[in-house]
């Protein structure tokens, strides 16, 4: 059969990471964590960027392959305006190369230029911090070099890879490079017409870079009210459950090492949530527990007590025996000393029971009980050995209904056999008992009742104390050890029901015992 041992251990190596780290520490960590992967999503601005240059790719494409078919049949005059015209109004740099690769035009030399590079050494801090960034980023990313953007000026055509390619290809060729500033700056090289002249556009485009820039400065931003926000939420939850509990554990230390008596464990009132229904829990379990010590020393207390007085008497009686010749005398002390020997055996034969009673009854399994066949079984029993002295004891049943209850039948039969034993210490010889059984709808009761001098009414709780005294005149000191009905009412207590004390029903002099249990279902 398998043991929690194994479940215990493997929940220990599941919470191996976690299990030495506060629960401050862990709300933290969780919520920072989430966000963590939140600000992940930085990395795919580089995806974004990607996207930005293939759309320029594919413009760049379309840009050169359109102005290549517009110069193809234009006449030289004619070319140097439209080279002019296209250049100004899109903003890029166009070299056309005649067959020999030799630099035919150059819309830089026709007309002022339409963008100029930016000299990094002139920028301000923030964009020298940007462009730091920017390279920290490509770093982490693991993002290819990307070459550096040199201009040949007036060199031949076999200076830029691009148009050899393109000749070689005999398509469109596309470079990207990068400026100083870490701008992209994208070389298009496509044929004109069938002679071999080739057309090299360049457009610097810095406005792709504060693009993925301004991307990743929104985003940064926004992970970064989140992560304040979340730390903020994280201390504020961190304290209304850590707090808590530190509360919890410091009160429950003062209560393990009870320095302090007069502990207040906090209930938390106004907290409706696990953390105040733990809170309140605790605190009624300490006050349980401190109710059961106090039981426990007044228990002790009153054992010790009680086993004190027989035995004073029974050393008291050994100690004469010795020093008197007189026979009488020393039969007197003897009988004395046995009559003691038998008290304090009864004493701790009732103790002991009492001490367990509770114990054994939270391991028992309650069975259904007929307390009618178990109550005239026990008082035939008793009259058979003379426990009733000379007192009727006599049983009635009223109503049609079978009195099942669920239950320990040896304890509930130690029930009846105490409260007989009381009603019989307090009859007189030849008085009369009545047992009574009535089932009503949910309940069963059980009466004893004597015709005895009857309990004063300030009397009928604490005759269920232990070691109640108040025993009839005429009863030889020390037969009773004053548990009895103290032990009938924990059984009864164990098995849902009440054991209460009042006057006879009939108005007569004598004590009543009334004990009420949950009924069964004879289904």
């Amino acid at each position: 059969m398998p043991t929690a041992e194994p479940e215990k251990r493997d929940l220990s190596d599941r919470l191996f990471w976690s299990r030495r780290v506060s629960l401050t520490t862990r709300i933290l960590a969780v919520n920072i964590i989430a966000l963590g992967l939140l600000a992940a999503s930085l990395f795919y601005i580089d995806s974004y960027r990607k996207q930005l240059i293939a759309e320029r790719f594919r413009q760049a494409q379309y840009e050169a392959e359109i102005a290549a078919d517009a110069l193809t049949y234009a006449t030289p005059a004619h070319r140097r305006v439209m080279l002019i015209s296209i250049g100004t109004e899109q903003g890029f740099r166009l070299r056309l190369y005649d067959s020999r690769g030799r630099l035919a035009e150059d819309s830089f030399d026709l007309a002022p230029p339409s963008f100029a590079f930016i000299d990094p050494d002139r920028e301000p801090w923030n964009k020298k911090a940007a462009r730091a960034i920017d390279r920290g980023m490509d770093f982490v990313l693991g993002t290819p070099p990307i070459p550096d953007y040199v201009d040949f000026g007036d060199a031949p055509a076999k200076a830029w890879d691009e148009i050899t390619d393109a000749r070689r290809a005999h398509r469109t060729v596309i470079y990207l490079r990068t400026a100083r500033d870490r701008t992209p700056v994208i070389s298009a090289a496509t044929l004109i017409g069938k002679r071999g002249e080739v057309l090299l556009t360049t457009r610097n485009a810095p406005d792709i870079t504060q693009s993925v820039r301004d991307a990743r400065q929104n985003l940064a931003i926004i992970v970064g009210v989140a992560l304040i926000i979340s730390v903020q939420l994280s201390l504020f939850l961190a304290r209304t459950i850590v707090q808590p509990l530190r509360t919890l554990v410091r009160a429950a230390v003062r209560v393990r090492l009870g320095r302090d008596r007069e502990v207040v464990v906090p209930r938390l009132p106004d907290r409706r949530d696990e953390i105040g229904m733990l809170a309140r829990a605790i605190s009624d379990m300490t006050t349980a527990l401190r109710l059961r010590i106090d039981a426990v020393e007044s228990f002790a207390a009153d054992v010790a007590h009680e086993i004190k007085n027989p035995l004073a008497s029974l050393r008291s009686a050994l100690e004469t025996l010795d020093k008197v010749e007189d026979p009488d005398l020393r039969r007197q002390l003897s009988a004395i000393a046995a009559h003691d020997v038998q008290r304090i055996d009864r004493l701790v034969t009732e103790i002991a029971d009492a001490s367990r009673i509770d114990a054994e009854l939270s391991r028992t399994t309650f069975e259904p009980v007929d307390l009618e066949a178990l109550t005239r079984g026990l008082v035939d029993g008793r009259q058979v050995r003379g426990a009733n002295r000379s007192c009727v004891v006599s049983v009635e049943q009223y109503g049609h209904l079978p009195c099942l209850v669920a239950g320990d039948p040896a304890r509930l039969e130690r029930v009846l056999e105490n409260l007989l034993d009381n009603a019989v210490s307090f009859s007189a010889e030849g008085g009369a008992i009545e047992v009574a059984l009535t089932r009503f709808d949910e309940v069963i009761e059980l009466t004893v009742s004597d015709h005895g001098p009857g309990i004063p009414p300030e009397s009928r709780e604490r005759v269920f104390e232990r070691f109640h005294s108040l025993r009839p005149d005429d009863e030889a000191f020390g037969s009773h050890s004053g548990l009895g009905l103290a032990i009938a009412r924990t059984i009864v207590e164990a098995h849902d029901g009440t054991l209460t004390a009042t006057d006879r029903s009939d108005g007569q002099s004598g004590a009543r015992m009334v004990a009420t249990l949950p009924a069964l279902d004879d289904a």
